[in-house]
């Protein structure tokens, strides 16, 4: 089994910033890409940030410039610096990862539970 744990959502006021956290854990076998999507009420699932092993980074340009994005390898985690942000941010936000849970096969996607980012005055 492989676990996605998100944390460092809450409430916080126009122009503030947080820190999300996901770290993956389970059998896994090798990582590929790591990365975070958000959605928001009445909204599809959108890409905020993903970042290979590699730290090749993609970012819809509405979050480039506030938002970035970072990874530590050898902890099998995650980092999203969000700064400047905007009420239109306020969105459950989820962490994913492409992984290798073995030698052999093909990667899949998993997902964490996801966490709330409010930005309210």
């Amino acid at each position: 089994q492989v676990q996605l744990v998100e944390s460092g959502g809450g409430l916080v006021q126009p122009g503030g910033s947080l820190r999300l956290s996901c770290v993956a854990s389970g059998n896994i076998f090798s990582i590929n890409t790591m990365g975070w999507f958000r959605q928001a009420p009445g909204k599809e699932r959108e890409l905020v940030a993903t970042i290979t092993a590699a730290g090749r980074i993609n970012q819809p340009d509405s979050v480039k410039g506030r938002f970035t994005i970072s990874r530590d390898n050898a902890r099998n985690t995650v980092y999203l610096q969000m700064n400047g942000l905007l009420p239109s941010d306020t969105a459950i936000y989820y962490c994913n990862a492409n992984l290798f849970t073995g030698a052999y096969g093909r990667a899949s996607d998993y997902w964490g539970q996801g966490t709330q980012v409010t930005v309210s005055s």
